[in-house]
């Protein structure tokens, strides 16, 4: 197994290690969807005992990233599309409604660090480094509610967030108009900064609503990865 193993930050404990570097790993589809994942694998690979492994195994099943087959073993669960569904409805309802705020008001400062996040996504996209510029993405999104005073929401939206962000990776690599994110997220800057609720609400909607057109032909290409 290869896996991609960021280095263990200071304060982290170990157990929150292994939930970080294996959520990671299932997320950029390095573990992908129906293969089997072992307690003593991983605790060899990460040079940890079992314990925290374990314990990142219980959290990530609670998170329906993994699934158990008794007497068998643990393994990556595949793609639930209703899942996604609901994260992406509960997404565009919350978003359209932050957004409204943000084009009405929204902190000056916080208008620079949108668009430098937007410059390192650039970065991030000639690259070709989707698991960071998903990072950023994310982080893009996160500000804008921050500005609002809605961080507990998005906090909420991170709870609901994991199967939806599998397929945005899989868009990625599948190649499936991730570039248009850019251009989509520049237009959602300039609407905060005009105060143009109307542009605002049409683009978060596009930004949002195509992954209901993605995940079909996702599907099509990757039937291995998804739920029957």
């Amino acid at each position: 197994m290869k896996l991609e193993i960021e280095k263990q930050r200071d304060g982290m404990t170990v157990s929150d290690y292994v939930y970080q570097v294996i959520k990671r790993n299932i997320i950029n589809l390095n573990m992908a969807p129906g293969n089997r994942i072992s307690e003593n694998e991983i605790s060899e690979l990460l040079h940890v005992s079992r314990t925290p492994v374990r314990e990142a195994f219980i959290k990530l099943a609670k998170e329906g990233l993994l699934y158990v087959i008794p007497q068998k073993g643990t393994y990556i669960s595949y793609i639930d599309l209703d899942i996604v569904e609901d994260a992406r409805f509960i997404r565009e309802s919350l978003e359209k409604s932050v957004l409204k705020i943000a084009t009405e008001k929204f902190p000056e400062e916080l208008l620079g660090v949108l668009q430098e996040n937007l410059n390192v996504q650039k970065k991030l996209i000639e690259q070709r480094s989707f698991f960071e510029f998903l990072i950023m993405d994310e982080e893009f999104h996160k500000t804008i509610f921050i500005g609002c005073n809605k961080e507990r929401t998005w906090s909420f939206i991170e709870n609901i967030n994991s199967e939806y962000k599998r397929v945005r990776m899989l868009t990625f690599i599948a190649d499936i108009n991730w570039k248009n994110i850019i251009e989509q997220h520049m237009q959602i800057l300039n609407s905060i900064k005009n105060h143009d609720e109307e542009m605002g609400q049409e683009v978060i909607g596009n930004h949002i609503k195509k992954l209901i057109f993605e995940q079909v032909e996702l599907k099509e290409r990757y039937p291995q990865y998804f739920k029957d």
